[in-house]
């Protein structure tokens, strides 16, 4: 049996039930099977069995109480996967899905991310099981400063530094940061994401969207092609998906859907600009539903379907697929209709949104396909850039932060093709990524011995 097989099959003996993290083992795993046979000292130092262990999985009860003077009480994590190049990163998600499983799955692919941005920062991810969908301001408020309450003994700008995820915006990250700071009585980077007026970064908001489409940018030059005139389609509407559309706007495709949790909107005139203006205003201040842009709008929406449900069901020709909602959600029909319907590329905007074998449809059928860690890592690479600005007691222009931004996303292009290459799967993005970022990371454990 291989050692690859192995550790698998040992990940998911030892953690049962857990399928979002057996899930992105099996994915990241099976990929790095060739470096077991050009660095044989990654085998006999263990370092594929300590890369699927966290450092610490720390699980904590948060009690607080709501608008009707109601005690209730949900339930927080922290992963701290892997700090080997630098202090545990990766953001904060509150969503009623929440669980141990899709922590750990979103922690390890944390790694391997944060190693591709070439910043020096580790992996982990933390969250809880609050909806924060229908509680108010001050409900919001309360939870923040109970879920800081414990989590502030975890954290620190030289050992873990959160930032937002689902459900996490800049306002989330400013009750958390204040309460951080109160505890503390100090003033340092321990949160990204944060507000300009208390040291975020200019980009910060924008990183992930931009990024996403930067990289689906630089697959398409592969080719000798580009957005102008392209149909798109975004999936959700939450900050990723809206700071994509904007870019798509910019390079001149045109985007004809998005969604939330509740219904699907498509709008095959496009979401021009002063549209993308009101699906932020609507999501971001008003905190409304997508079905309110089909409203004022007049276009055609569809309850209780996600889009690319939409797609393949009314056979909607696009020829760019910006999945930017949630894991898996798209599977193997979806990825046909897809495929089938003229699609050329997928960049992930989310956290492993393609079913493995949707990944594989992708593959096979010549579109190009860009992995979450890979493509969507300028969020992550922004944070990195908010911290830099943070120790330097420093702020860089607009230009500065997206001209690194640009450079950082193009560098993880490169050496996602790169690495492909180097170990016999030229033009695969999922393999280069994977083995481009593993690398990295295991030369900096086998430094450390076993610790």
């Amino acid at each position: 049996m291989s050692v690859i097989k192995s550790v698998i099959d040992k990940v998911k003996q030892t953690d049962p039930g857990q399928n979002e993290f057996h899930q992105a083992v099996t994915e990241v795993l099976e990929s790095l099977e060739p470096t077991t046979k050009r660095h044989p000292e990654f085998v006999k130092n263990g370092i594929y069995e300590r890369i699927v262990e966290p450092e610490r999985a720390i699980i904590f009860r948060v009690p607080w109480v709501d608008d009707k003077n109601r005690v209730v009480v949900n339930r927080g994590f922290r992963v701290q996967f892997n700090n080997a190049i630098g202090p545990f990163k990766g953001g904060i998600r509150f969503h009623a899905s929440v669980n141990l499983s899709i922590i750990k799955f979103l922690g390890f692919e944390q790694i391997f991310k944060n190693s591709l941005t070439t910043l020096p920062m580790g992996g982990g991810k933390g969250g809880s099981d609050f909806d924060p969908k229908g509680k108010s301001d001050c409900e919001i408020m309360r939870f923040c400063q109970a879920f800081m309450r414990e989590l502030f003994r975890h954290i620190g700008p030289e050992t873990d530094v959160p930032a937002g995820d689902i459900g996490v915006g800049a306002r989330e990250i400013g009750y958390m940061y204040g309460y951080y700071k109160k505890l503390k009585n100090e003033h340092t980077g321990v949160l990204t994401g944060k507000a300009l007026e208390y040291g975020g970064s200019l980009i910060r908001p924008e990183a992930t969207g931009y990024g996403t489409v930067y990289f689906a940018a630089e697959m398409l030059a592969t080719r000798g092609i580009d957005f102008k005139n392209k149909c798109v389609a975004v999936s959700g509407s939450g900050n990723v998906a809206q700071f994509a559309i904007e870019k798509v706007n910019q390079m001149g495709g045109k985007v004809i859907s998005v969604c939330d949790s509740n219904a699907t909107v498509i709008d095959e005139k496009g979401i021009d600009s002063d549209k993308c203006c009101y699906i932020m205003e609507l999501k971001n201040v008003n905190r409304g539903r997508i079905s309110e842009y089909a409203d004022k709008y007049k276009t055609v929406c569809f309850e209780g379907k996600n889009v690319w449900d939409v797609i393949r069901e009314q056979g909607i020709k696009v020829d760019i697929a910006l999945p930017c909602a949630t894991q898996n959600e798209i599977d193997a029909d979806n990825a046909t209709a897809l495929a089938k319907n003229g699609c050329i590329c997928v960049a992930e905007g989310a956290n492993m949104p393609s079913t493995p074998e949707a990944v594989k449809i992708f593959q096979d059928n010549n579109i190009l396909y860009g992995p979450g860690k890979a493509a969507n890592a300028g969020g992550v690479a922004t944070s990195g850039l908010e911290m830099s600005q943070n120790s330097m007691k420093m702020s860089w222009t607009r230009e500065e932060v997206d001209n690194r931004l640009l450079i950082i996303m193009k560098s993880i292009h490169n050496s996602c093709l790169n690495a492909a290459e180097a170990y016999g799967r030229k033009g695969d993005y999922v393999t280069g990524a994977n083995i481009a970022g593993f690398v990295k990371i295991a030369k900096a454990m086998l430094a450390y011995g076993v610790v």
